[in-house]
């Protein structure tokens, strides 16, 4: 009888979180074992529900070594980071101890262990305000809140110990991330809640007072900021996608996640009204620091290269799965 090969492994950095419980359900499916490594400061447990779990810093190089050596990981999928833009604008050194110093800690750690394929969840926010330039992936990259900088400064990082290590990475600078796995298992929980459009369905749900729409002075044709997003489940679907491209011996690469479709918060409040029929109760607050008036990606590099098709991201699809998600899902500490 021919022993069977055992599915290679993925250590999988913030595997407790949104994105992160998401690409470990993808990679489950794709015959990778995911293991996640969190500290479950914003995660949750109840997340971790495709592979093992192991609880560590990124700044814990002992504990980070000791999980490498009992794992065995073909691949790094790096998620892990605070990301609040406008607590990084107040709070830069909480980003660049955690965001980079963790970062930094967790590649040298990768690279002792000859694990030598890194997934990078990056951001748009490296290209800081641009209106009316198509962002691609050759754009300038002026990021201008902490939370942009230190991704960068990752980037950065990934290029320097590629030369160094032979370190292959693919990063990805996503817009902005929404939706929920359709089949219900996991969903966006964060305590505090931060993002759009789970704070727009609080609203509606009568878990909050009403939704504050922040600055609504924008150049933009109603005043408010422009976003281009992306399902979380074609996002995760990309990972995929890029840890093959690794994994086939193709170079390092950056690829924008986008769809190239830009929606304002005033048009992705009345989205939510028309799928969930309910009425959206709404503020109107001044504009964050940090925050940028229109992010669209015009890249085509992740659909030609890779051959991803985000088949989910429609407003509506997206709204309707975080709707779904929001009624039924919870998890627990």
């Amino acid at each position: 009888m021919a022993l069977q090969t055992p599915s290679p492994v993925v250590l999988v950095t913030g595997g407790a979180g949104y994105i992160g419980s998401h690409a470990c359900k993808a990679l489950a499916r794709a015959g990778y074992v995911p293991v996640t490594y969190d500290n479950l400061s914003t995660g949750w447990q109840d997340a971790v529900k495709f592979g093992p779990f192991e609880q560590g810093e990124l700044t814990d190089a002992d504990r980070l070594a000791e999980v490498f050596a009992k794992h065995r990981p073909v691949a790094v999928m790096h998620f892990a980071a605070l990301s609040q833009v406008g607590e990084s604008m107040e709070k830069p050194g909480l980003y660049w101890r955690n965001n980079v110093a963790g970062s930094l800690t967790l590649i040298e750690a990768a690279v002792a262990a000859g694990c030598l394929d890194f997934v990078f969840s990056s951001t748009c926010a490296t290209y800081g305000d641009q209106d009316g330039v198509v962002l691609d992936e050759n754009s300038a990259q002026h990021p201008i809140n902490a939370y942009g900088a230190s991704k960068r400064a990752i980037e950065d990082m990934l290029a320097n110990f590629g030369v160094s290590h032979g370190l292959r990475h693919v990063i990805f600078r996503y817009f902005n991330v929404a939706g929920a796995d359709p089949d219900g298992e996991v969903g966006e929980f964060h305590r505090p809640e931060t993002h759009l459009v789970p704070l727009m369905l609080d609203a509606i749900d009568g878990k909050r007072p009403a939704l504050t729409i922040f600055g609504t002075d924008y150049d933009t044709p109603d005043g408010t900021c422009v976003r281009d997003y992306v399902h979380v489940c074609d996002l995760v679907d990309a990972h995929i996608l890029g840890l093959r491209w690794l994994r086939d011996g193709h170079p390092s690469r950056v690829f924008n996640l986008g769809t190239g479709t830009g929606f304002s918060v005033r048009e992705v409040v009345d989205a939510s009204a028309g799928v969930t029929n309910r009425p959206v109760p709404v503020v109107e607050g001044q504009r964050r620091p940090g925050d940028c008036t229109r992010l669209v990606s015009g890249s085509s590099r992740a659909r030609s290269e890779l051959g991803w098709a985000p088949e989910r991201s429609q407003m509506r699809t997206m709204i309707a799965d975080a709707w779904q998600w929001h009624q039924h899902g919870h998890y627990d500490r």
